[in-house]
């Protein structure tokens, strides 16, 4: 991680709508860039083109992916998988009704019996590689739900910050394991690396730690996270002039987990401390923390690896300049007059976390290369993340995004991690799931400004009654027609429509422990891609009911 100070201390939705009778009331947001972190986000002049100058373009469908609407998007499975897949997705919409309800306790009965009916599903279906996905993400959905509305999640005063593995992997000691040293390492021989791979023996060590069943669980994890992120890596790194190979970094440093934090308060997935973080245009503070930012971050780190080759010219040096900061490695190299990293670690001249840092990083690089060569599976690495990006007028509730988005609040914050409260500031830069942005924007303008901190969008769903929804957010039925239905015509539910939903700040309370999810949904925690569906449909004035077809 970047060290604490230069001495030798180790440092382990486009457009307005409105509702109906309603006057208008036009902040107007912006749509920022289709985006994802495998594309260049867009300059800044840019945005301001966008932003200033070019009027919305029409809005683009807002409804969440449904399994059923136009083709049938199963006809090509078999008889069998399609039914379970129908009957799961009812079981999961009844699930969504009952959590309306109030009532919990059958909303997950609902939900473990759509994951018990996909779970049946034999792995000898024809057709089963197209099933998978759908598979996935109907279990991803229901897992969201029990995590945040049946009392399994965390309030955001308990967000979790995973633990950087950096302070364990630095502090091993171990045994060499001399049959390594036979071992034949193609593409090093080749010259096909950017970085310079050392195989000596403490390179061997960490081969040999990063194979053992522990070890390998730590890379295989983080490699398999890094799909995410891989591709806006390696844009920036190649941008910056740095080699490719020191995407290991944020393997060793983090395992690819934006919002790591070590034993030194050093955050996000490079580990930047504050200070450091600050020098390279990283803002931390009580709200958000764009440490734990990946873009932002990378641009950081691949910044600060060039400027310390710049300084060291090597790239060892500069590896461990990293970690325990540019003045430590100066003066190592002063006192025994060796511009050379593996000279300084004989003499023991750096820290001892800095002696393990380079080997620990070059060992993974070399695994990495080839797996399967080692004794370990394939790696199966996550979609990348794709996103839109929105700039926010008003401070506005990550929830009420959510809401816009039609997604689980999780998914906001997985596209978000650097947002550490419950709100986003005004002028905010927002990711989004990809093709949602401007659709979103529509959805926040239904919610006056002043109200987007508190105040709820709710979709309406077939069953849904204004006493079941006002329960759902501790609001009231006459709110709710106040704020939708503002001539008194009496407010008709429309299945699909975005209602608003007012709601008064809640009362200050101790924050409960989490419960723990069901256990047939808690494996479901990998992030996919979602995409927001269908157009922005408001709730009407004609005369109460519940939701139809």
């Amino acid at each position: 991680m970047p060290s604490r100070s230069r001495s030798c201390v180790p440092a382990a939705v486009a457009g307005a709508l409105i509702l109906l009778l309603v006057p208008a009331l036009v902040y107007p947001q912006s749509f920022i860039s289709p985006g994802s972190v495998s594309r260049p986000a867009l300059a800044e002049d840019t945005v301001d083109r966008l932003t200033d100058s070019n009027p919305p373009a029409p809005l683009p469908a807002l409804r969440p992916p449904n399994l059923m609407s136009g083709r049938d998007p199963l006809e090509d499975l078999a008889p069998p998988a399609q039914k379970a897949l129908r009957q799961a997705e009812k079981l999961f919409q009844h699930g969504k009704f009952l959590i309306q309800e109030g009532k919990p306790n059958e909303a997950r009965r609902a939900f473990d019996e759509a994951v018990d009916v996909l779970l049946s599903i034999p792995a000898d279906t024809e057709g089963r590689d197209r099933l998978e996905r759908r598979i996935e993400e109907l279990i991803r959905r229901i897992h969201r739900y029990d995590l945040e509305d049946l009392g399994a999640g965390f309030a955001p005063e308990l967000q979790q910050f995973p633990p950087s593995p950096i302070d364990e992997i630095l502090n091993l000691t171990f045994p060499a394991d001399p049959s390594l040293a036979a071992r034949r390492l193609p593409r090093i021989e080749l010259g096909q690396s950017q970085l310079p791979l050392v195989v000596n023996d403490a390179v061997r060590n960490y081969i040999n730690y990063f194979t053992s069943p522990r070890g390998s669980r730590i890379l295989l994890n983080g490699l398999r996270r890094s799909g995410r992120y891989r591709q806006m890596i390696y844009r920036i790194l190649d941008e910056e002039g740095v080699p490719r190979e020191l995407i290991h970094l944020a393997q060793a440093e983090s395992a690819f987990q934006p919002r790591a934090v070590s034993r030194a308060r050093a955050s996000g997935m490079w580990q930047f401390v504050r200070s450091r973080g600050a020098e390279y245009g990283l803002k931390a503070s009580r709200t958000a923390d764009e440490r734990m930012d990946p873009e932002k971050a990378t641009r950081a780190a691949a910044r600060h690896l060039r400027d310390l080759y710049r300084q060291m010219g090597d790239w060892h040096l500069a590896m461990a300049a990293y970690n325990c900061g540019p003045l430590c490695v100066e003066r190592a190299v002063q006192r025994t007059g060796y511009a050379d990293f593996w000279e300084l670690r004989a003499r023991n001249a750096l820290p001892r976390e800095t002696m393990n840092y380079v080997p620990a990083i070059l060992a993974i690089a070399i695994i990495a290369q080839n797996p399967q060569l080692y004794g370990l599976p394939p790696v199966d690495f996550d979609d990348p993340l794709e996103y839109d990006t929105v700039r926010l007028t008003a401070e506005t509730s990550l929830s009420l995004i959510a809401d816009a988005a039609d997604v689980a609040l999780a998914d906001i914050r997985d596209l978000n991690p650097s947002l550490l409260g419950k709100t986003a500031p005004a002028g905010a830069e927002v990711r989004v799931p990809r093709g949602s942005g401007q659709a979103v924007l529509a959805a926040l303008d239904l919610v006056p400004p002043d109200k987007r901190a508190l105040w709820r969008l709710h979709r309406v769903n077939e069953g849904d009654t204004l006493a079941a929804i006002a329960r759902r957010y501790q609001s009231s039925s006459a709110l709710i027609g106040s704020a939708n239905d503002p001539a008194g015509a009496g407010l008709r539910l429309e299945e699909g429509a975005l209602l608003v939903v007012p709601v008064a700040p809640p009362a200050p309370q101790r924050v409960r422990r989490a419960a723990a999810p069901s256990s047939r949904t808690a494996f479901a925690r990998g992030a996919t891609r979602r995409r927001a569906g269908a157009g922005v449909k408001v709730a009407s004035a004609a005369g109460r009911g519940t939701a139809r077809r």
